[in-house]
């Protein structure tokens, strides 16, 4: 069983990563940057709804963390390309 403490702070290492190669997009500038910024806004809305769904049908806080990581992963691989 994995520990929920150790995937709470996985989440936030992994982010940390996401958000410095997302500035990096951001300082370039021009047309992918503001693809970038729109992506973002949309992505915490959508994730922020998802949550919402996962807990009112009775997942679990873990759950909605396993899948933002999920959602953080494919982040960074899309980034890094």
């Amino acid at each position: 069983m994995f520990n929920p403490l150790l995937a709470t702070l996985l989440l936030a290492m992994e982010s940390q990563q996401v958000i410095e190669l997302r500035l990096v997009r951001l300082a370039w500038g021009g047309q992918e940057s503001w693809a970038e910024m729109n992506s973002m806004v949309f992505e915490k809305i959508a994730a922020a709804t998802e949550a919402t769904a996962t807990l009112l049908t009775g997942g679990t806080p873990d759950d909605v963390v396993a899948r933002y990581r999920e959602h953080v992963a494919a982040n960074a691989q899309r980034l890094r390309a």
